[in-house]
């Protein structure tokens, strides 16, 4: 067996797999699913797509608005009401309201 990352011995156990490697397709179990303002609507949008009725866990399911917090315009604040609407149609525990929590992520660049 050769020595894996410890990106690919987590995706391995969650895959139910002894290993992985690069370019293979996996299906894994996942913890979390994050959403935010940019990514969550389109996601949203597939979801409805399919047909889909419910989120597989209400409790794994995380949608926060970041990117527009606040709103700058209203195509911003449609995306977020995108989110707030399917947070509680879904009955998402996580769904954090912008001003009621940090960022989602940040950058470490330097400007």
């Amino acid at each position: 067996m050769r020595q894996m990352t410890i990106t690919e011995k987590i995706l391995a156990k969650h895959a139910g797999l002894k290993e992985v490697a690069p370019g293979e397709l996996i299906n894994a179990r996942v913890d979390i699913a994050l959403g935010n303002d940019i990514t969550a609507p389109i996601a949203i949008s597939e979801f409805r797509k399919i047909g889909a009725k419910k989120v597989f866990n209400r409790n794994k399911v995380v949608l926060v608005p970041d990117h527009f917090t606040p709103n700058k315009d209203i195509k911003s604040a449609a995306q977020v009401k995108i989110l707030r609407e399917f947070a509680k149609e879904q009955q998402l525990k996580y769904y954090f309201e912008g001003g009621d929590v940090g960022v989602e992520h940040a950058s470490s660049e330097k400007g």
